[in-house]
């Protein structure tokens, strides 16, 4: 006898290219199937594509390395038959009476022809819809069932025009598929257009009764006190019979390991008639004063695991269905201070800060562990929405899932853009995918699958475009809203004076999330369609602070610089492709870069904008090489993010409701817009955003040289003070100055002091700025920034010979070892000048943030007592009190340098030690996740710095430090 539930079909699979095959779907899972990976099969990445299955058997190059992809054959030069593909595999699924099967398949594109064990079954088009095959009279009860699917590519798969152009010739827009894949200005075409088994595909058996699509739903009263949930499901009868079923809905939270509290538990009696299809309604379940869902920054995550279960008489448990859900309230309008969106979570505003994304994989080689890290990336930026672009996906359930935990909304586009849907050239469709009735059908599918997320926030029906007008009309019905959820203040009504009218919000199609026909309606940009987003280029830094900057409220699409580190360019591509940008001099004193043929197809965006912006890396000297290329390239990265968030921040509400940087990362080996290279490495750009989006923030406002404070919290800041150092390249202290006594009310930005240093008696051309926002009562640091600066019209030049300045550290470090899972805490120290009894620099201790990326205003103990020996002896006792069990000892690094000054621009990376190591070969343990990074020390400082990474089988990592002063780099661990 089966078990009950799904069974996922990922390993094992075959592929062959469909002309190579001389046998019929019936001969593959009969008589003739492949006996393994024997010419022409190959095996299979399943999910996948044929293009990643093709790189895994290395029939094609790597597509992302250098100029590889354009050695691939494209489709509209191969015809759509070389990418059709045959995929097989077995399975082996013993049932009992009355047990019923289905084959599912949660996405193929684009469409596919199914086999098995001889028969024949049809999956229609489209990319995003599911499938479900019930093949239960079709299995072999006693041996291997035999599985082949012939996949198609998409019906217009398009040409790519030589100049490129968003969406090559725009004819993937007439298909319900990814509108990327005929590349774009920051990405190269994919080949197969993502033709594949792209997502899961499993078996899952129950018996005669199947729970399909259950619908959760809260609803909140009196100041969310009370709480109601509100479940649907359709339950199918595969029966001859009446199915008399007892229903079971359980409401469970996880206490500590696997030891769970069961808070709701509740039984329902249901008769189905023979092979009917009913939706049933549970009572609603109340609750009183639940634990919160929160965005990432506001509070914590808080999950329920929600268990819908039937038992049918007379035959016993035969179905059961199960998914996480936090209890929040997402809701929406547009602000009439600014004219932007304003969000409110749980009757909270929330500020908005994150990115746009693509998707994880231009190959679609999407996965859990990657996707955790892809989510994880953006919640320790401190960001809290992602939008999900409308010529990418309709992302995956493993997506949602660790959004869920980790907190970041989620705005999720429909399958629209103006590039493919409206305009471009040459003029595209205007009348979106030629099969109105099939992108409706995906779209009403897409919003199952993912509506019992609290993560997802908002749908929007294009990007940059409306869809057509019936498609349009009949996403706002769809997706209306319950009336529980279309007031602002309804969370304070009585319940019993709505209850009797309504139908149960859990009934409709979603009903809690509103839906914006386009990116730029309705609150974001001008709010009329008009192309108000962007730009998309370097800035001055201090643009970001002025008035005449950005006009609008909410802006969902602002991008600029993304270069990556030089050992990523070493990694992807060929040493032709390692030359960095000629700097050419226009006639107007402006530079403009001209990069390399390979940096160039890999969508490589200047530092430079001729007439308006001086190149921001020459502001550092010209560069020798690439490694001093992308470190100077990492020094911008770092500036111009954080200054783009913080001169969004300075004007929270006042002008503002929030922003979406274009864009996060790229799904292939791109040269623009990213924190993190494909390779998973962080730019300094992240640390950037890090540092400018936390929940409470110190900042220098650009234009007007007043320090602020940012509040984004929902309590008041009080008993806090502002300290203010200046440090020039001598290591000496011009300026220091700390705040009176201060409070910062909840969700403001608010000036507190002009930082005067400019306007002094000769101030150097060049100097450090140094802010902490701390606690009075311990020290405690809430928030710390660091920045270097010059005078007006100056440049960075005198850095260059700052390197040469050999600054002391001391490194103490313990390790925490699980399995293949490292966790080092460092303890850095820059040991060129004792600690300054007149100053509160060395009284300052840091906080934690704990793990979930809540804001936490619990502080470490002050260090500020006995011996600066007995300091670091103490911070590191606490350390190990981390580590359960942890027997290993501390280890301690010292940097010699013989002279005072700041540790400049310090970065760990972590390595594998080989023996059999190649000259040049990448070392790199990626990724890794770092409490923070490219960061500064001044004279006898010291910062807590956590490391979290994987280690392969049988590698010894390594973790090694460089920085401004430290080209060389030292191991440290």
């Amino acid at each position: 006898m089966a078990e009950i539930g799904k069974m996922k079909l990922e390993t094992g699979w075959l592929a062959a290219r469909s002309t190579e095959v001389n046998l019929t779907g019936v001969q593959l899972t009969t008589t003739r199937p492949p006996s393994g990976p024997d010419t022409p099969w190959m095996e299979a990445v399943v999910p996948g594509t044929v293009l990643a299955t093709l790189v895994k058997n290395k029939l094609v190059p790597d597509p992302f390395y250098g100029l590889e992809n354009e050695s691939i054959i494209d489709i509209a030069d191969s015809g759509r038959e070389y990418y059709t593909f045959w995929f097989f595999t077995t399975f082996q699924c013993k049932l009992s009476g009355n047990q019923h099967v289905d084959l599912n398949f949660r996405a193929i594109n684009y469409s596919a022809e199914v086999y098995l064990n001889g028969h024949k079954k049809v999956l229609p088009k489209g990319m995003f819809r599911r499938h479900s095959l019930n093949v239960t009279d079709i299995l072999h009860p006693d041996g291997p069932n035999l599985l082949a699917v012939l996949v198609h590519p998409p019906d217009h798969p398009g040409s790519i025009p030589p100049e490129g152009g968003q969406g090559g010739d725009h004819e993937i827009g007439k298909d319900v598929a990814a509108q990327y894949v005929e590349g774009w200005d920051w990405m190269a075409p994919i080949r197969d257009r993502n033709t594949g088994i792209w997502d899961e595909v499993s078996i899952s058996v129950t018996g005669p009764v199947k729970v399909v699509d259950p619908h959760l739903v809260s609803s909140f009263f009196d100041n969310y006190k009370r709480v109601y949930l509100h479940a649907t499901t359709e339950l199918v009868n595969r029966s001859a019979w009446v199915a008399e079923c007892s229903l079971n809905i359980q409401v469970t939270t996880e206490l500590e390991g696997n030891v769970c509290l069961v808070e709701h538990l509740q039984t329902e009696h249901v008769s189905i008639p023979p092979g009917a299809h009913v939706q049933y309604t549970f009572p609603q379940i109340f609750f009183y004063k639940p634990n919160l869902w929160w965005p990432n920054g506001m509070g914590k995550q808080s999950l329920y695991n929600i268990g819908v279960s039937v038992d049918v008489k007379g035959y016993g448990e035969s179905d059961l269905w199960s998914h996480p859900f936090g209890f929040r309230k997402i809701e929406s309008h547009v602000d009439s201070a600014t004219g932007g969106r304003l969000f409110k979570v749980n009757g909270q505003p929330i500020f908005i800060r994150g990115g746009n994304w693509i998707l994880s994989d231009g190959l679609l080689r999407l996965s859990k562990k990657r996707y955790k890290t892809d989510i994880k990336f953006h919640a320790d930026m401190n960001f809290n929405m992602i939008r999900c672009w409308g010529g990418g996906l309709a992302e995956r359930p493993e997506f949602y899932h660790y959004c869920d935990i980790y907190g970041l909304l989620v705005w999720q586009e429909f399958w629209i853009t103006g590039d493919c849907d409206g305009r471009g050239i040459p003029v595209s469709n205007p009348d979106g995918p030629q099969d109105h009735e099939l992108f409706l059908l995906c779209a009403r599918d897409t919003v199952k699958l993912l509506r019992n997320h609290p993560s997802l926030a908002l749908w929007v029906g294009g990007n940059e475009q409306v869809p057509p007008k019936d498609i349009n009309t009949a996403l706002i019905n769809d997706l209306k809203l319950h009336p529980y959820f279309v007031n602002s203040t309804e969370s304070s009504n009585s319940k019993e004076d709505v209850t009797l009218t309504l139908n149960d919000p859990s009934q409709y199609l979603d009903g809690t999330r509103i839906y914006i026909q386009g990116s730029m309606w309705d609150g974001f940009a001008n709010g009329k369609g008009d192309f108000t987003d962007g730009p998309y280029e370097i800035q001055n830094p201090e643009s970001f602070f002025k008035d005449d900057f950005y006009q609008y409220g909410f802006n969902p699409e602002v991008g600029s610089v993304g270069m990556p580190v030089a050992a990523t360019i070493r990694a992807t591509m060929p040493p032709e492709g390692w030359q960095i940008p000629l700097f050419k001099k226009l006639p107007d004193g402006y530079i403009e870069e001209v990069p390399n043929p390979i940096w160039d197809y890999h969508k490589y965006i200047p530092y430079s904008k001729p007439s308006l912006v001086h190149d921001q890396i020459l502001l550092y000297g010209t560069p020798k090489d690439l490694d001093d290329f992308c470190l100077k390239a990492q020094l911008v990265n770092y500036i111009q993010y954080r200054a783009l968030l913080e001169g969004w921040t300075s004007r929270m509400w006042s002008k503002y409701t929030g922003v979406l940087i274009w864009k996060t990362q790229n799904p292939w080996t791109g040269l623009r817009g990213q924190f993190y290279d494909h390779l998973h490495d962080q730019t300094a750009g992240f640390y950037g955003c890090r540092s400018a989006a936390e929940p409470i923030h110190v900042q220098l406002n650009l234009v007007t040289y007043f320090i602020e404070v940012v509040n984004t919290t929902s309590e008041e800041l009080s008993n806090v003070a502002i300290e203010a150092s200046v440090w020039d390249l001598d290591g000496t202290s011009p300026y220091y100055k700390v705040s009176e006594k201060l409070s910062v009310p909840s969700k403001r930005t608010v000036p507190i002091f002009e930082m005067k240093y400019p306007k002094s008696k000769n101030p150097k051309p060049f100097y450090f700025l140094l802010l902490k926002l701390y606690n009075i009562s311990d020290y405690g640091i809430l928030s710390r920034n660091f920045y270097w600066l010059h005078l007006s019209g100056g440049d960075y030049k005198l850095l260059e010979a700052y390197r040469n300045k050999k600054i002391p550290l001391k490194i103490t470090s313990q390790a925490s070892i699980r399995g293949s899972t490292y966790e080092i805490r460092m303890h850095v120290q820059n040991t060129s000048k004792k600690p300054d009894s007149k100053s509160l620099l060395y009284k300052n201790n840091f906080i934690e943030r704990n793990g979930e990326g809540d804001f936490d205003m619990t502080s470490l103990e002050p260090v500020c007592s006995g011996t600066q020996k007995k300091q670091e002896v103490s911070l590191i006792q606490r350390i190990y009190r981390h580590f359960s069990g942890e027997t290993n000892g501390l280890r301690v690094a010292e940097i010699n340098g013989a002279e005072v000054g700041v540790a400049f621009f310090l970065h760990f990376s972590v390595h594998a030690t080989k023996k059999d190591h190649k000259e040049g070969e990448d070392t790199r343990i990626l990724p890794v996740h770092y409490s923070d990074n490219y960061f500064s020390l001044v004279p006898g400082e010291a910062m807590p710095i956590t490391l979290s990474f994987e280690v392969p089988p049988g590698v010894t990592p390594r973790v090694a430090l460089r920085g401004w002063n430290y080209v060389g780099g030292h191991t440290v661990h």
